[in-house]
Parts: C-alpha cells; structure tokens; sequence
C-alpha cells in the first residue's frame, strides 16, 4: 500500500514571511470554514511566534484569537500546531523558566494540539524544557532542527542532535529549513537516518521557497520516509514563503503517494478571502519583493521571514552609505548593489561568527552586524565597528553554545571590550518571574484569565500587554494605518523628514555631518526615560560617542540608539513617541 504523506497549512507562517501583520480574529474566523472545505489538510498552523505579539499591537486579546481560531479545527478533527522559539519562548529574548511551563498549560487549554519548538542555535539544553513541559501539559511535543547548508551542519551534526530530543521525550522532529538553503539529497540522508534509528518519531518538513530548492527537497524528504509536509496557498505561496498546496499534491501523487484530494471551489474561495484580507490593511505590509525567488539566497542562506525587515533596513541606510561614499571620494551604489553586497557581507560574516543557523532571531542578529559593517566600511571604518547588546549576546554564548567556534578576531574584539564568555545554561539568566507578575495583575485590579491565560500573556510579552490593557496600542495602530494609507495614496508625506532628500539636505549645510540612525523598528523614547515627557536632545547638546541619545521600544526588546560618532547635535527629525523603521535617520551630529 502507498505511504500516506500529510499536508499542513502554515497559515500564520505565509502572513509572518510576508509582512509584519495576521489577520483579525474575525477574518481568521471567517475563513477557517473554508479551509476545513478544502479537505486536505491534517494540520494547520494556527498560532505561536509574533502571532499573539500581534494581537496586542492593534489591540486585539491574542487568546480569544487563538481560542476562536482552532475551535473550528479542533471540531472538525484537524490538528493545530503551534511554533515557539525554546528560550525565547515567544519572543525574541529569554524567557523565565516558570513562563515557559506555563505556556504549553495554557495553549493546550486553548486548543493547541502540538507545539512546535526550536533553539535557533541547535542548542538541546535550551529545547530539554521545552520537550518536558509540552509532554507535562499533554501536548504532542515537536522539536525543530533549524536547518542550515555548512561545513559544521552535516547529517552527523543533527543526528546527534535528533538523539537528545528523542532522549527528552519528543514526540515528533520537524526538519525547520527556514531559508530553504537545506540541500535535497542532505536532507533526504537526513530524514532516512531518523526514520531508521527511531521508527517511531513523525518527520513533518518545513521549507521555504526563497532560493528555490524546496520542491526537490519535499520529494526528497517524502520518498527518505517524511510523514507531513508544510505548505502554503495562493495568494502568499511561492516566493518567499513555502509551496503552493496544489503543486506539492500533484508532485507527491504522481510519485505514487497516497494524499488527499483538494476541493478546489473551497480553494479558490480561501484565495479570495486571503487577497480580501490583504487589501484590508494587510497588504500595507507586505513587501512586493518577497513575492520573488532569488538563487543568491544560496549562498547567504537568509531567511524568507526577515527579508521584508531587511529590505527596509538597507533602503533606510541606503542614503547614509551613499553620503560616506561620496564624502570619501567613491562612487555611489544602487539599491541592488547595496543588496547583493549584503549578502555577501552576510556570506562572509557568518563563518567568523561561528556558523549560526539564520533563523529568528540569530538570523536578525547576523543581519544587523552585515547592515553596520556596509555603513562602518563606507565611512572608513573596520568591519564589527558596531555590534548592538543582542548580537553580542549571541556572540558571547548568552543565548546558547554557537555550533562553531569564532574567529580569532572577534575573540579579540570581545576581549578589547571587557566582555566575559559565558560558559552556563542559558536558563539559568533568566529566573522564575511569575509572582512579580501576578503581583502586577493584583495590584491593577487585572483578572488571570480562564486557565491563567492573561497571565501568561502579560509575562510574555509585558510591555505590549500593558499598551493593549491601557487602550494606547489600538489607538496607536489605527493612527499607523492611516498614515500608511495615505502615504501608499500619494496623499501626504511622512511626518518627519528622511531618506535621502533631508540626507542630502543635511550634507549640503553640514558637510561633516554623521547621522543618527535607528537601530530598530518601534517607539521612538528620546533620551533614557520611557515616557512621553521627554524631547529630542537640543541642538549644540554634547554627545559622547557610543552614548545612548535614544531608546527604541521594539517589539523584541528595548534598543538603545547610540551615536556613532562623539559631537554636537545639530538637528533631530523625529518627535518623542513616533514610529520609526530600522534605518530611519532620526537627527544629526557635527
């Protein structure tokens, strides 16, 4: 009898590789329907990494969101699957023990089937809590390999690997090929050796089509014995993003396996009601770029998630570079220039950084040091010039043992720096902070929810759940759409001068001029204070190289915005509170 191969809708994955947005729990519950019609999925992905952040940023309860969002498939006998990031838990920095027990509790009492956990670094102390508490909680735990193409990352590697989650417990492994760099015939080798030693695990692939290698390797997966396969639908397939459902089917079926017919008047109704969302309010987030493949993520092996962020990092330093280069007497370069030498950057960088796998957040990590050394070495300054706190996190093993070893430079470097190498569990930083919390909820009158499910989102994500209790989250992202309307309208311009008409500005009347550029996505807090009373710092303010001038409330962490170069302020373009991109020139120093 033919093998049976599963599919799984990645419906939270297509929205986060596309833009920064998911749908509204209503549109979620309004399509949920069809895509039960559609009657080939056995899966779907419902909820987990910046899914429930997202919620709370237009001011939506995230665990009504999820509560509604797989009921219906927990109804119709479709399991749900959520994706969590071992440490980080749901975010994008460490998360207390006690936080990350609670979570499976919680989201198995919503309705989620299996939790889906990785380390981005392959570290199995930091996934070890994560198996155990999934199993506690009665949840299938499924433990993720992030997949990455290098000397270090062989079959050999992640065997070794594979037999520490099954040692925790692990239900399941998912082969996670988050850039789709993964090889074909690797990962085939891969999922054999699995299903030989430990018969009993299910293999479930997810791969992203970016580079374009994800349809060779789902039929590699499947006939090396792979049970589910992660695919996404029209309007968001392809791309950067996962395979359309339809040519995965026709693929496997005419390879002689056994999989489930696709109602396709159900289909194109999904599709209808995906592109309906998308010209809502979605689709204002959405890079078109991401909608294509290219083969030079191959070599620089970037994720498809983070290409919409990147994309809007390199256009915000686009303009600065351009000023260095031209000061210096060397010719300018075009967006795709700047673009191919960032991958490039990052293809050179990631050996010396120790081979981390380029999945969230390592992958930003990696990145952001790529961005900063283009601008260092166009204003005539070493590479690793500027390494923000997180990336240096990475670096110095806070986050969880590198797979290989750095380079002797940023040995070096760290060293130059005062900075000690942390050698402990990566646990251990983070201790046990629920009872502050409950505190919290006591002292605001604040109810913990049906099974503790507000608590745990307010220890999660404190600082996004406070602005969506205070009301200051709906009503700022009302204001953020509007703007982007009419922006996107050719209506009005942005509130504060930048990109490259005020840097040109701003070098013809300060030559000497270096500007102060966003180190993150978020609320601008000008100053160190975290409130709306401070001001952007008068101009002839005296500022000290590397000091922090600003703080930026991101929706990972707060990012400190330092000056790169000691001065005067001269001029600042962004009012205390505004939203800013990554790579924003917010002011000026001479």
């Amino acid at each position: 009898m033919a093998k049976e191969i599963k599919f799984s809708l990645v419906y939270r994955d297509m929205w986060q590789s596309s833009g920064k947005y998911q749908p509204r729990v209503d549109q979620l519950e309004k399509i949920a329907p069809v895509i039960i019609a559609m009657g080939c999925f056995d899966r779907i992905e419902t909820n987990g990494g910046a899914f429930e952040q997202v919620n709370l940023m237009y001011g939506e309860n995230p665990n009504k969101a999820v509560r509604a969002w797989t009921k219906p498939f927990n109804q119709a006998g479709i399991q749900t699957h959520m994706l969590e990031r071992a440490l980080n838990g749901l975010r994008m920095y460490g998360v207390p023990a006690d936080v990350r027990r609670l979570m499976p509790k919680v989201k198995k009492a919503q309705g989620v089937d299996i939790m889906r956990s990785f380390c981005g670094l392959n570290d199995p102390r930091n996934l070890e809590l994560s198996v155990v508490a999934a199993k506690e909680a009665g949840m299938i735990s499924q433990a993720a390999l992030s997949i990455t193409h290098s000397p270090i990352h062989t079959v050999e590697y992640y065997m070794g690997i594979v037999d520490r989650l099954v040692e925790f417990g692990a239900d399941e492994i998912c082969l996670k090929d988050m850039a789709g760099v993964g090889r074909p015939a690797t990962l085939g080798r891969l999922v054999k050796e699995i299903k030989t030693k430990h018969p009993h695990i299910v293999v479930q692939y997810h791969g992203h089509t970016g580079p374009g290698l994800s349809m060779a390797s789902t039929l590699m997966v499947a006939q090396a014995g792979a049970d589910v396969i992660d695919c996404a639908m029209e309007p968001l397939s392809w791309g950067m993003v996962h395979p359309d459902v339809i040519s995965v089917q026709a693929m496997l079926k005419d390879a002689g396996f056994q999989v489930k017919d696709i109602n396709m008047d159900a289909y194109m109704e999904a599709r209808k009601l995906t592109q309906e969302f998308i010209d809502d309010f979605l689709g204002l987030y959405i890079d078109p770029g991401n909608r294509i493949s290219t083969s030079l993520l191959v070599g620089c092996g970037l994720p498809g998630g983070m290409m919409g962020s990147m994309m809007s990092d390199l256009k915000g330093v686009h303009g600065a570079i351009n000023m260095a280069l031209k000061k210096s007497g060397k010719p300018e370069m075009s967006f795709e220039e700047l673009t191919v030498q960032l991958f490039q950057e990052v293809e050179h960088i990631w050996p010396l950084l120790g081979y981390p796998p380029l999945v969230t957040p390592f992958s930003q990590y990696t990145k952001n040091i790529a961005v900063m050394n283009l601008l260092s070495m166009a204003q005539g300054k070493p590479r690793f010039s500027q390494i923000d706190k997180d990336s240096w996190s990475m670096i110095l093993g806070r986050a969880g043992k590198l797979p290989g070893p750095l380079a002797p430079e940023i040995v070096e470097l760290a060293k130059s720096q005062g900075m000690e190498f942390y050698t402990g569990i990566p646990q251990e930083a983070y201790p046990d902070a629920l009872p502050e919390y409950i505190k919290e909820m006591e002292q605001n009158g604040w109810d913990r929810g049906q099974d503790d499910e507000e608590l745990f989102e307010l220890a999660m994500h404190d600082r996004q759940y406070r602005d969506y209790k205070s009301g200051l989250a709906k009503e700022r992202f009302h204001k953020e759409v509007e703007k982007l309307r009419i922006e996107k309208g050719g209506k009005a311009q942005a509130e504060a001068p930048s990109g490259e008409g005020a840097l040109n500005y701003i070098s013809q009347k300060y030559p000497d001029a270096t500007p102060l550029v966003a180190t993150a996505t978020g609320r601008l807090l000008w100053e160190v204070r975290f409130d709306d009373t401070s001001t952007p710092p008068a101009p002839g303010t005296e500022v000290k190289e590397g000091a922090a001038v600003a703080n930026i409330e991101s929706s990972y962490a707060i990012v400190p915005l330092a000056a790169l170069k000691g001065g005067k302020v001269i001029d600042t373009c962004a009012k205390q509170g505004q939203m800013v991109k990554k790579g924003d020139v917010v002011g000026w120093i001479a």
